[in-house]
């Protein structure tokens, strides 16, 4: 038998587990490869399928633990951590929001088969206050579907996987440097995705202390808050006579009169994406005075300026917001 058997057969199930946490815990390290390989190895007996599956479970479960902790007691700055640690673009907080906002926490059950969402919606269910009972259990179901999912595949494409794994065994040390180098080539290729999207992000704001100037000047801009209703639920405020556009929520056009307007837009987001996505969208209708919030509306209340009570973030009472303080 190849020298690469006895070695998955000693160590697959601890592998399984580590692996599992760490990509749950936050690392840039793909867990699908090794659920399948394992799923693979219990056709031949290799690896045990009834010590596999809790293995996976118990990782998933304690990886995603300590992001629901977190999130329950650090509130939104383990959300914007999260995204700044994140190989992903910086706008997975606001698609977990979108997410959470239509499912709640049974979104949890198809997290881990969507790239970007599982960590991060671990922590918004902190966030939002969810019963730890209520996270669990569907944190327990999701994660059993996902890790039984992929071994089960990969016991049923054990044919072309056992090959791989007899010549990887014959390469020796190459297929180490190999299985590194594709290792490098996946976070490398994720690195350049941040990369273009922060440089999408590249654009003039407006600091906190400048748009309270032109508030008390008496030429207030037009002021924009893009925050979805999830957000505003856990921080019910807005910078008086800001309008409220949930993009989430795909809401209608934002009809502001004249081109030359001056317009600021916040959101509570890592490198303020949301504000300067709809930024970018109102310059190519033609407005050419739009500036995201330097800081957003954290920068705001950090500095001491006042701000309104947001009462409800139903559609209806949203409505009414935008219209009274437009």
């Amino acid at each position: 038998m190849h020298d690469l058997f006895p070695l998955i057969a000693e160590y697959g199930v601890f592998a399984v587990f580590a692996n599992v946490f760490l990509t749950q815990a936050g690392a840039p390290l793909p867990a699908v490869p090794t659920l399948l390989v394992a799923g693979a190895l219990t056709a031949n007996g290799a690896l045990p399928w009834p010590e596999l599956l809790p293995a996976a479970l118990t990782g998933a479960l304690l990886g995603d633990g300590l992001w629901y902790l977190a999130g329950q007691r650090y509130g939104r700055h383990v959300m914007a951590l999260l995204c700044r640690l994140s190989l992903s673009p910086d706008s997975c907080v606001r698609r977990t929001r979108t997410q959470f906002e239509r499912w709640g926490a049974p979104m949890l059950l198809i997290a881990k088969f969507v790239p970007g969402l599982s960590t991060v919606s671990s922590a918004l269910l902190g966030t939002m206050r969810t019963p730890f009972s209520t996270f669990a259990l569907y944190d327990l179901l999701g994660s059993a579907l996902w890790a039984a999912g992929w071994m089960l595949l990969g016991r049923g494409a054990h044919g072309s996987i056992d090959p791989l794994l007899a010549h990887l065994d014959q390469l020796g040390g190459h297929a180490v440097v190999l299985v590194a180098l594709l290792a490098a080539v996946y976070v490398a290729a994720r690195w350049l995705q941040r990369w273009r999207f922060r440089k999408m992000l590249e654009m003039v704001r407006i600091s906190p202390d400048e748009l309270h100037t032109l508030i008390e000047s008496g030429e207030a801009p037009v002021i924009i808050d893009v925050r979805a209703g999830s957000s505003r639920m856990s921080q019910p405020h807005r910078i008086p006579g800001a309008m409220l556009y949930d993009m989430s929520a795909k809401d209608g056009p934002i009809e502001i009169e004249g081109p030359d307007r001056e317009i600021v837009i916040y959101c509570a987001c890592p490198n303020e994406a949301s504000a300067v996505m709809l930024a970018r969208t109102l310059m190519g209708r033609g407005f050419k005075r739009v500036r995201p919030l330097h800081g957003g509306i954290d920068a705001w209340m950090a500095r001491g300026y006042g701000v309104e009570h947001v009462v409800s973030v139903t559609p209806a009472t949203l409505a009414a917001a935008e219209a009274a303080g437009g």
